[in-house]
């Protein structure tokens, strides 16, 4: 009986690592969100960390403001939208058959 409590605790402290090292490169991830065509793109890494905007000239009109603001506001959804898929798919594999209430 002491042996498998041994056993399972490495292998806790093992998903515990491997769960620690897939969140730290969910940093390095780049996920996109655009709207309105791909005039307006916005870059986030995993980590929820917005990294970059992109904005068409095109779409800027001095007299729309409101509708580049509504455009910007729609891309970073759309890209925190795929993070969160993201690291759902990415941190879901450890907790894969495991019903522990509270996690992902």
């Amino acid at each position: 009986m002491k042996g498998n409590m041994n056993n399972m605790m490495k292998q806790m402290q093992k998903m515990q690592r491997d769960m620690a090292k897939a969140q730290e490169e969910l940093k390095d991830k780049v996920i996109e969100g655009t709207a309105g065509g791909g005039m307006v793109t916005v870059k986030a890494n995993g980590h929820k960390e917005i990294i970059d905007i992109i904005i068409k000239e095109e779409v800027v009109d001095p007299d729309d403001i409101d509708m580049l603001q509504d455009l910007v506001l729609a891309a970073t959804n759309d890209a925190l939208k795929k993070v969160d898929e993201l690291v759902s798919q990415d941190m879901g594999k450890f907790t894969k058959g495991l019903n522990i209430p509270g996690m992902f």
